[in-house]
């Protein structure tokens, strides 16, 4: 097969799901499949790794962006014969010219769901988008089953047409020596307590401001502090001044951005890792902290428990004092979370980005054979 891809994702979302996804996915796909060739639409730099011999790139420009998507990319289409053309960010930017077939990764539909959590630019232009993406994609690929069923929940699709490639974390996420963490975090932060940790953003379907509370009230014998990581803006000030509000600012520690090797040592370091979201299309911190042996406990809801299978303790995010009783049971008993962090591990094995994207290239074969 001829395959092209938009790979611009890589680096205009760098650093976020989709663009974390799209990296390693074609990574991993380049590595196994020496039979098909690979075109792959590209923006700005980084791109000498993706340079195989079953590989092309093709530069397009960020600023000429519609001119590359509504013109360039179908006439490059057509004239190379592409088989197959796949958009991995939820499909959007999708024309349906060109190619013979097209596919598509809906990585959740929280637009759908939960409209009042996402920007109304992008909410406008998800919610009018995503009919005729559906309608013209050949086969759709997502990433858990929880995912699956809300595409078929809202759309009348045929569910073979749809095939579920669950996430893997990145190979930096592994356990770290714990007194090089110890050295890292207290000279780069201050951190020198023992510390419960939440990754993943701040938007309020994560229910942050649940596990503020939750650790506000939590009867603990030991002192923690509570490490949030990630930039601060929006619904992150919101929650910033609502910690200065109920006097915690002493005890919540907002990191802002950190990269992979520090979110690696926080995971590799922290007490328990918590994640109390409301709804995710798969939930890739719970994963990475697994990769790297943290004790974990998280939500029960969509895609969550799909993740953390059997690796990790779950609650219903929406009872304050189930969240409590949890966080005391584990932190108050070493012995219940020395066993977490193994089953961290153990769990955290049944992931990987070439088991994504074998389960992806045998999708795109089924659909390319498909009628």
């Amino acid at each position: 097969m001829k395959i092209a891809i938009d790979a611009r994702p890589i680096n205009w979302y760098r650093g976020t799901g989709i663009g974390t996804y799209t990296e390693n996915l074609l990574n991993s796909l380049l590595n196994i499949d020496q039979l098909n060739k690979y075109y792959l639409y590209w923006s700005l730099g980084n791109y000498d790794s993706f340079k195989k011999s079953n590989s092309e790139i093709i530069m397009t420009s960020r600023r000429h962006h519609k001119f590359f998507q509504e013109d360039y990319f179908p006439n490059h289409l057509r004239k190379e014969d592409i088989d197959l053309f796949m958009v991995p960010q939820n499909g959007i930017g999708l024309l349906g010219e060109g190619a013979k077939k097209y596919v598509v990764t809906i990585h959740d539909l929280i637009p759908y769901t939960l409209p009042e959590t996402v920007g109304k630019g992008y909410l406008t232009k998800f919610i009018k988008e995503m009919p005729s993406i559906i309608e013209k994609s050949n086969g759709i690929l997502t990433v858990s089953e929880h995912s699956k069923k809300d595409i078929l929940k809202f759309f009348p699709v045929d569910e073979n047409k749809i095939y579920v490639t669950p996430l893997a974390a990145n190979s930096n996420y592994t356990p770290y020596p714990k007194d090089a963490c110890k050295s890292y975090l207290k000279e780069t932060f201050g951190i020198d307590k023992n510390f419960i940790l939440y990754v993943g953003g701040f938007s309020t379907r994560k229910n942050v401001r649940g596990l503020i509370d939750a650790f506000k009230q939590a009867k603990l014998d030991n002192d923690y502090i509570l490490v949030l990581p990630g930039s601060v803006k929006d619904e992150g000030e919101k929650l910033k001044d609502y910690v200065k509000s109920i006097n915690m600012d002493k005890k919540v520690y907002f990191l802002g951005y950190c990269a992979e090797e520090t979110l690696a040592t926080l995971y590799s370091l922290c007490s328990l890792f918590v994640y109390p979201s409301f709804y995710e299309g798969f939930g890739l911190p719970v994963l990475e902290a697994m990769c790297c042996g943290a004790p974990v406990l998280c939500s029960n809801l969509t895609s969550i428990p799909e993740v953390i299978g059997d690796g990790g303790m779950t609650f219903n995010p929406y009872s304050t004092d189930e969240m409590i009783m949890l966080l005391e049971n584990i932190l108050n008993n070493s012995d219940v979370s020395e066993s977490l962090s193994r089953y961290s591990l153990e769990r955290s094995s049944n992931f990987s980005w070439n088991k994504t994207a074998k389960l992806t290239l045998d999708a795109l074969n089924n659909i390319y054979e498909s009628c």
